[in-house]
């Protein structure tokens, strides 16, 4: 099992859509920041936040990343990416079918 899939995010999480749009973006800096969220997310869940990174996803042609992230609340979604020092553009509840 990857890194951020080993538990939960507990009891009401909700998903979130998580929009990071960089000129020019590689794949290391995607990598790299992706590495750094699953770790402050894995931080959280030892301090006891309910928050998984659940998927991330790299646009190249449209200089986008996004990530799936589980939370109790958007404020710990904010937390983590903060944390993790990623900056966010926008931040979305998203509803699975």
């Amino acid at each position: 099992m990857s890194p951020g899939r080993t538990r939960s995010a507990g009891r009401g999480a909700q998903s979130f859509l998580v929009e990071h749009y960089r000129p020019g973006i590689t794949v290391d800096a995607f990598r790299d920041a992706t590495a750094r969220v699953r770790a402050s997310a894995a931080a959280m869940r030892r301090d006891g936040s309910p928050i998984r990174c659940v998927h991330a996803t790299l646009v190249p042609e449209d200089d986008a990343m996004l990530s799936l992230i589980d939370a109790a609340s958007s404020e710990l979604v904010e937390q983590l990416f903060a944390r993790a020092g990623v900056r966010v553009d926008r931040i979305v509840l998203a509803l699975a079918h």
